[in-house]
């Protein structure tokens, strides 16, 4: 029984609760949002947390922040799906199978210099997921509480009209 605090607290930083927590509270803002429209036009800037995802180029109101997490959260569950993306990936692969086929050629004579260059590629693959991972733990909190403290705001200044 002494276990299971500590398993839960490093279960809490796992990348699949962050994940969960987000559609949690992305689910919750959704069940409480009855009408999404009323949203629009409302800024964004008394509230910091929401104001954080403003970027130069959008307004921001408070509806484009609820479509933004909801999109978030369908990606998450069901994955990325632009085409553009795909596309790109595509080119990309092929780009690096052009240059790692030139490659092998060209170091097929140092074979042990290329176990060496592999050790250090999966020491780098394993730096490069920690970072990323890291990475998208921090963002999932961070829309997590944007999820919630829309919510929340929604719940002070517009539930409250319709009463």
């Amino acid at each position: 029984m002494m276990m299971q605090p500590a398993e839960t607290r490093a279960q809490k930083n796992s990348l699949f609760n962050a994940m969960n927590r987000f559609i949690g509270a992305v689910n919750n803002m959704d069940q409480t949002v009855m009408v999404p429209s009323l949203l629009r036009d409302v800024p964004l800037e008394e509230d910091r947390e929401l104001s954080s995802l403003k970027s130069v180029e959008d307004e921001g109101d408070m509806y484009s922040y609820y479509q933004l997490l909801k999109s978030i959260r369908r990606d998450i569950e069901w994955g990325v799906r632009c085409a553009a993306a795909d596309e790109r990936r595509k080119e990309s692969m092929k780009i690096t199978r052009m240059n790692s086929s030139a490659s092998t050629s060209s170091s097929s004579s140092s074979a042990s210099l290329s176990s060496e260059e592999e050790e250090e590629e999966d020491d780098d693959l394993q730096k490069q997921f920690q970072y990323h991972l890291t990475g998208l733990q921090g963002v999932l909190s961070k829309l997590t509480l944007q999820a919630n403290s829309l919510t929340k705001r929604y719940n002070q200044e517009i539930g409250g009209w319709g009463h």
